[in-house]
């Protein structure tokens, strides 16, 4: 089993890698439909270069139905077994505690909280545990209760003075290992293209997030147009990013090391 103190940062990007367990998912191929698939995804996905491996039960667009916890850990628990067996570091992507922790006692190093660790049942279940947590900044209670997207001037420093308070309240609780995630990859309802110009600007003013002296974890919107997706890569490895949460791996890891970035396996 490999946990959370076994990657190391500075000077490095590690690159995240989704598998979707959820059908619902629009990621077509990144959804694993069987357990044989889902390893065979993460082994290729560790040979390009991946060091963290982030599993989705639950869809996070809004226009997908919200599972019970129930159904999401049973998509979930008998993957996170497989994989952490296989040696692999494992974030979970949810935001209902129950769901994180059947994850992390079947093993997983990482709960990856869309809901943005606001639920205090997520924050003791990780508190409880020796897991990091990623806090996904989240206009909503979670990833299927939001609106329109705030697009107002100064959004990656007023996301950071938002996580500062948190950090602080989360140390108190006895959560130590966070990671800051600004949630620019989340779906809200509103203008496409003004969303899209602010994630670029969040991504250039995100040395606002590393002023915290967390890692910084730029994930990497979906977008119709593949170039666009690779500009965002680009970018975050531009801006230093200390992870990127990517679905298009190959081409992720061969950018990471283009820039010299790519952690040494």
């Amino acid at each position: 089993m490999r946990d959370f103190a076994s990657l190391s940062f500075g000077g490095v990007t590690h690159v995240m890698a989704v598998i979707n367990l959820s059908p619902e998912s629009r990621n077509l191929h990144t959804v694993a439909a069987t357990l044989d698939q889902a390893r065979a995804m993460a082994h290729r996905y560790r040979d390009w270069g991946a060091t963290v491996i982030d599993l989705g039960g639950q869809s996070s667009h809004y226009d997908n139905p919200t599972l019970s916890p129930t159904e999401e850990s049973e998509r979930l628990v008998p993957v996170v077994t497989a994989l952490v067996g296989d040696g692999f570091v494992v974030s979970i992507d949810t935001w209902k505690p129950d769901v994180a922790r059947e994850c992390l006692a079947a093993g997983a190093a990482i709960i990856n909280d869309t809901g943005g660790l606001q639920d205090q049942a997520m924050v003791e279940a990780v508190a409880q545990s020796s897991a990091a947590a990623v806090a996904v900044y989240v206009e909503g209670n979670n990833p299927h209760d939001v609106g329109a997207v705030d697009t107002g001037a100064d959004k990656a420093w007023r996301t950071a003075e938002l996580f500062r308070e948190r950090l602080r309240l989360l140390e108190d609780a006895g959560v130590k290992d966070v990671i800051i995630d600004p949630g620019i990859a989340l779906n809200y309802r509103g203008d496409y293209e003004a969303y899209t110009r602010l994630q670029l600007e969040v991504i250039r003013d995100s040395g606002f997030l590393h002023e915290l002296n967390r890692p910084v974890l730029i994930p990497i919107p979906r977008k119709k147009e593949f170039p666009r997706v690779m500009a965002f890569v680009t970018l975050a490895l531009e801006y230093q990013a200390d992870m990127i949460r990517v679905h298009d791996v190959k081409a992720a890891c061969d950018l990471a090391r283009l820039f010299g970035r790519l952690p040494r396996p």
